[in-house]
């Protein structure tokens, strides 16, 4: 768990010695459609209506820590933010990165979310696999791989993404909620 002082500048995380023939750490584990066939996910779900598959990522490992993830977020060329809860109006505050340390030993111990995008493009070795697990949508389709970090009651708060997204949860418990359309700007989006 993210102890609210991570190295910024720490060194990236590094491969399990054992690689595949790719490059990428051995025994990376595949994405569990929940027992349909690609071809099936993509005529049935994609870009129809939302799946939810649970331990979907259950064999995917990764070699991620909260720490390592805050520590690319201290990095210039890292795109990063962080969504904090607060009460009053709104009731989402978006910061964005590059942070320092003060930044993360200033955050309250819960309620809030960082995520970093482009994970696979900043460390290839670590989130080009992820990536791999979904090659059956095709590339042009991809953008990036975003990993996020969710202290106790974290969120990134109700907003609409106009483009195709895949949630892995990794860890802990989250109660996911799916809405239908945005009607129009609203002040209790997250922007």
């Amino acid at each position: 768990m993210l102890n609210h002082a991570p190295a910024c500048g720490r060194p990236p995380p590094q491969p399990h010695a054992n690689r595949q023939a790719r490059g990428y750490p051995a025994g990376m584990g595949t994405l569990n459609l929940g027992g349909l066939a690609p071809q099936q996910f993509l005529q049935q779900y994609w870009q129809k209506e939302p799946l939810l598959i649970r331990a979907a990522g259950a064999d995917l490992r990764h070699s991620f820590s909260a720490e390592e993830l805050a520590g690319l977020a201290c990095e210039d060329k890292v795109e990063s933010r962080l969504v904090l809860e607060r009460s009053g109006q709104p009731p989402w505050e978006v910061r964005h990165g590059p942070f320092t340390e003060a930044d993360f030993a200033s955050l309250p111990e819960s309620h809030w979310t960082l995520l970093v995008q482009d994970v696979d493009k900043h460390l290839p070795q670590l989130g080009a696999p992820l990536i791999d697990a979904f090659r059956f949508i095709p590339d042009w389709r991809i953008d990036d791989l975003m990993i996020s970090f969710a202290a106790d009651g974290g969120s990134v708060g109700p907003h609409v993404d106009t483009y195709d997204v895949f949630l892995l949860q990794a860890h802990g418990r989250r109660r996911w909620a799916i809405g239908g359309p945005a009607e129009g700007p609203s002040s209790n989006f997250v922007s």
